[in-house]
């Protein structure tokens, strides 16, 4: 039995989720499995955003099939191939034998391999798309934008300008099975997610931070609203918390000060070093994470190296090395080329340790790593005299992260009032809405009070340079939207940027009327309240509007939203400033060669391509 869901008026998600699945790509432990997205967009023309994985592909075709005919009938026209691995396009045959006429949307890379991959039982057909080029199907107009090598060399996103929508290919997404909530705010992303959002990024295109980052430096000049992934949930509030995540992982910056250990031990004896550490770590106020490399898979391992400041090394010496399972886990770290970690190193030997400086000479490799020249050596089993050393070590460890700025301040009294601290008060956020004469007009405020409660009377703080206020002023009457943590940020910036007398803030808003003709907008808000004015008190820069309530009604069940969540979760984070490696991307594979000048006897060590291939990044 068929079952999607609609995202927007015309576009509806049609994946489907497979809970048996152990590895993905036979590599990734899956747990909680993985979904496969594809959706479809029902406009003149009908568009297919990509295909699944043979294992869910019953279910797909019933969704497709089930949209299809129950919105009039209709036929596919296009299928846009965003990425040709099997796990998204492996039943691309299947597809075309159930929709002889579909066309299929590809650029030159990807068309190669899906020859690669199939054998089509009759001729295809093919619109080929290069950079930047628009596909028109009536109001959605989809612009293809390429992403090699995230994470695969033919990749390539799309955008729609009309939805505002990013379907976004393997970027974004993260392993979990989808639960019925497809959504990230219904899903609780960031407890239920996050931590495989990061493994998936880690595993699937951590080695390619520069290539990300290009892909991001792109889709910052796009306005997005909704991000459709191909595995996990989709985007459609607080888009822009999850694109920094990317940031900071593509950039190998830390999301956290804290310390990984990573132990590799063969009788216990290197684990207790590692869990002595981790004690005095702890009672230092470092926080830390500990791993054995011989029980847990390298991609949760790893995920967290994405996440921490500082990882310890702690290995056993086993054949003249480093143990196997923490040498295998230094060559992946290597291999995904991390940068900017510091690191220290516990060695282990019973008659010739050598695990430490085989780390160390491992780790001299990568960019950015700081490795504490103390390395404790231990001689099977730590001894009493050594308690010192891992003491040193753990303080050295803690000296070395970053200290805050501490000044003494020379300030007068009145100038020790620091603004933040009346941000740690409870504010709400509103739309307050007056109507003066024929004209409608509202503007974001952050003080309403419920004065008493019989009879219901509120208080409302409204600054003197807003068109409101003098309307308010005018009319003495008011509507108070109550502002759902639903709401978007446009929001904040159309009521909250812009002057009433220079636009008309409610031109092209959904909106309702209270029984007095005042504005409220259903579409955010939990609530409204409507009041007239009874007393008024001018304070400076700011008047105090008493008013008895004449109406109120609660719209949905939805949170308010605080000035705390406003912060954390819908006002856009600056960007971390970033330098700008100077370098040349290979247009075939996206491989990155950092400098000014490119060799020109170059030779891409991916895909083999000379320098003719390669273009440059700045």
């Amino acid at each position: 039995m068929y079952n999607y869901r609609k995202i927007s008026d015309d576009i509806f998600y049609i994946g489907a989720s497979d809970r048996r699945l152990a590895l993905f790509e036979n590599v990734y432990p899956v747990p909680n499995g993985v979904s496969y997205n594809s959706y479809v967009v029902l406009d003149e023309k009908t568009v297919l955003f990509d295909t699944v994985d043979h294992a869910v592909s019953g279910v797909f075709f019933e969704n497709l099939a089930a949209v299809l005919a129950e919105n009039g009938g209709r036929e596919l026209d296009y299928a846009v191939v965003s990425h040709v691995e099997p796990d998204h396009a492996g039943t691309l045959n299947e597809l075309i034998l159930r929709y002889p006429n579909v066309t299929l949307v590809v650029n030159s890379k990807s068309l190669t391999m899906i020859e690669n991959f199939n054998n089509f039982s009759r001729p295809l057909k093919i619109k080929i798309v290069s950079a930047g080029e628009t596909l028109e199907t009536g109001k959605h107009s989809f612009v293809f934008v390429p992403a090699p090598m995230v994470h695969w060399p033919e990749v390539m996103v799309t955008y729609d300008a009309f939805s505002k929508t990013l379907f976004s290919a393997d970027a974004f997404g993260t392993f979990g099975a989808l639960g019925g909530a497809i959504f990230a705010d219904e899903a609780d992303f960031e407890t239920k997610y996050l931590d495989e959002a990061r493994r998936y990024y880690a595993g699937i295109v951590g080695k390619y931070g520069t290539q990300v980052n290009a892909v991001l430096d792109k889709a910052a000049d796009l306005d997005i609203s909704v991000i459709c992934p191909l595995h996990g949930p989709i985007w459609r509030n607080d888009t822009g918390w999850f694109v920094d995540k990317y940031r900071l992982w593509a950039n190998y910056i830390a999301e956290e000060q804290a310390v990984l250990i990573v132990y590799g031990s063969i009788y216990g004896h290197t684990q207790n070093a590692a869990e002595i550490l981790a004690s005095k770590l702890n009672e230092l106020g470092v926080k830390t994470a500990l791993y054995d490399a011989a029980v847990t898979d390298a991609s949760y391992i790893l995920a967290d190296v994405f996440k921490y400041s500082h990882i310890v090394f702690a290995s056993a010496t086993y054949n003249s090395g480093v143990f196997q399972p923490v040498e295998n886990l230094l060559h992946d770290i290597k291999a995904h080329q991390i940068q900017n970690k510091t690191v220290a190193i516990i060695e282990n030997g019973s008659w010739a340790a050598q695990s430490g400086a085989k780390t160390r000479a491992l780790l001299s490799e990568l960019q950015g790593f700081t490795i504490l020249e103390d390395t404790v050596s231990i001689r099977s089993s730590v001894k009493d005299s050594q308690l010192d050393e891992l003491t040193n070590l753990a303080e050295k460890i803690a000296g070395s992260f970053p200290k805050p700025a501490v000044t003494e301040s020379k300030q007068s009294d009145a100038a020790l009032i620091n603004p933040g601290a009346f941000f740690k008060l409870s504010y709400g956020l509103f739309v307050l809405s007056a109507k003066d004469g024929g004209k409608d007009n509202g503007c974001i405020v952050n003080t309403v009070i419920q004065l008493t409660d019989n009879p219901k009377r509120i208080i409302v703080a409204v600054n003197k340079a807003n068109l409101t206020h003098d309307m308010i002023m005018s009319s003495k009457k008011f509507c108070v939207s109550v502002l759902s943590e639903k709401t978007p940020f446009e929001v904040f910036t159309h009521f909250g940027f812009n002057s009433g007398r220079e636009v008309d803030k409610f031109a092209n808003t959904e909106l309702s009327r209270d029984n007095s003709g005042l504005v409220y907008l259903p579409y955010c808000a939990n609530a409204y309240i409507s009041g007239n004015v009874i007393d008024t008190y001018d304070y400076e820069t700011h008047t105090l509007f008493v008013a008895e309530v004449t109406e109120a009604a609660v719209l949905s069940a939805d949170s308010s939203v605080t000035y705390a969540y406003y912060f954390a979760h819908i006002k856009p984070k600056p960007k971390p400033q970033i330098e700008k490696k100077r370098g040349y991307i290979c247009k075939i594979c996206g491989y990155f060669h950092e400098g000014e000048e490119l060799p020109p006897d170059i030779i891409c060590p991916l895909c083999k391509h000379g320098a003719d291939d390669f273009e440059r990044n700045w």
